[in-house]
């Protein structure tokens, strides 16, 4: 009789560990798309309350202080990016939400401009074009990091062109500007994906964990937003008199 093979023990630690590992990583991703969904729901209270009420949209968006609103977003990104790692994990939630309502602010903008259903229907879209990329960043072998440097230089080189064309106002240069937006950002979601979860470890504290998981949204929410307001070039349907909008509201 064939006597059975003794269970070497290490393979069964080092089994159990990876168990360990894996069940760690798919919770930190659910904390990461959590927050970011969170973040999106904040934004879009924020741009539906302020773009449909005009009482609130008209001092802003009939006044200079649109340029304001329109920047801010761009400044308090820069400004969270480079405070992430001196922060707390609390003072990074605390300015992830923050940042997410100043954008919802911003975006306010697209309901006095766009159909509330082209509106839907693009961040439908946008939506599904970021799942399928960052579940392809997620489930890729292939090493993704070589892209990081390149993406991320089209993405300064968008955010610069499309603050000129905010004076310019040309329309070949948007049109330019939305078509290499959307594959830049597109590119980014996977590699952010992949990033987040080559960065993370098991043997982090939590404080570094929850600080990994709200940058983690922050990134993917950018990516999506980004998406989403450079669709809204080629599927935004305008609405009927939406000019008349904010000269109602002074």
């Amino acid at each position: 009789m064939k006597k059975p093979n003794p269970v070497d023990p290490r393979e069964t630690a080092r089994s159990h560990a990876g168990d360990l590992i894996d069940e760690g990583l798919r919770q930190h991703l659910l904390r990461v798309y959590n927050c970011m969904g969170l973040g999106l729901v904040v934004t879009g209270l924020v741009a539906y309350t302020v773009g449909t009420t005009p009482a609130l949209f008209g001092p802003i968006f009939s006044t200079p202080l649109k340029w304001a609103v329109i920047l801010a977003p761009l400044a308090f990104g820069f400004f969270f990016s480079f405070r992430m790692q001196s922060i707390s994990a609390s003072g990074a939630q605390t300015m992830f939400w923050a940042f997410c309502a100043v954008m919802g602010l911003s975006l306010a903008s697209v309901f006095l401009v766009f159909t509330g259903t082209s509106i839907a229907r693009t961040f439908f879209i946008a939506a599904t074009m970021f799942g399928a990329t960052s579940l392809y960043g997620y489930g890729t072998n292939r090493d993704l990091s070589q892209f990081g440097s390149f993406l991320i230089m089209g993405l300064i080189g968008m955010v610069i062109a499309g603050v000129v064309n905010l004076f310019l106002g040309s329309t070949a240069v948007q049109f330019a500007i939305s078509v290499i937006g959307i594959l830049v950002s597109v590119g980014l979601t996977a590699w952010d994906t992949q990033a987040i979860k080559e960065q993370y470890a098991e043997n982090f504290e939590q404080e570094p964990q929850q600080k990994l998981a709200v940058f983690g949204a922050f990134s993917l929410y950018l990516n999506l937003i980004n998406i989403f307001q450079l669709l809204l070039t080629f599927t935004g349907q305008r609405e009927e008199g939406s000019t008349r909008k904010c000269e109602e509201s002074r």
